[in-house]
């Protein structure tokens, strides 16, 4: 995986922890350097963690199925991304409140990373750089989401749908990109 695919994967993985931090941001009356901190380790860290679990849990198959990797990637990456793309669409209001304490980071870090999770099987499978993958996907949420919780005391509601959908599309896009790359189609 390219270093441009690897951050377009990162930004579309992120977009849901953005989304949340967005929230938390409007949910807050004042922020503090420490609270954007910790919101940003939580999303970052669970970014990071659950792609290498992923990876861990794909790599145990990923020489039985390797005639149809590419087709379980695209699956995988349009589902995560189609499930976006609907959330960003619903009109469901689902901003939280501003609290950063353990069990609320906890329940939202884990919420916004499953996707992580099924993406990082598909590192296995196409055979990524796991150390790197994960570290970029992790700095990328981390910073992505400090600034979520800016622009969402900022700007408010505005940009939260708009970033779950470029999300969403991202991620359906690079199923695409990986099914056409592995079955040259084009």
């Amino acid at each position: 995986m390219d270093l441009l695919t690897l951050f377009t994967l990162s930004v579309g993985l992120s977009m849901d922890a953005f989304a949340v931090s967005i929230c938390k941001g409007l949910a807050m009356e004042r922020i503090t350097k420490k609270s954007i901190v910790i919101i940003g380790l939580w999303f970052g860290g669970f970014q990071a963690l659950m792609p290498f679990i992923g990876y861990l849990l794909g790599s145990r198959f990923s020489d039985s199925i390797s005639s149809v990797d590419h087709w379980i990637a695209f699956i995988l990456l349009f589902l995560i991304g189609a499930n976006m793309v609907k959330e960003a669409l619903s009109k469901e209001e689902e901003c939280q409140s501003g609290a950063v304490d353990v069990k609320t980071m906890f329940v939202l870090a884990v919420a916004t990373s499953i996707d992580a999770l099924a993406a990082g099987i598909t590192f296995a499978f196409l055979k990524v750089n796991v150390a790197a993958a994960v570290s970029f996907i992790g700095v990328i949420t981390f910073i992505l989401s400090m600034a979520g919780v800016k622009v969402g005391n900022v700007f408010g509601e505005k940009y939260k749908s708009k970033a779950e959908l470029a999300g969403g599309i991202i991620l359906i896009l690079l199923g695409v990109k990986i099914l056409i790359e592995h079955t040259g189609i084009l």
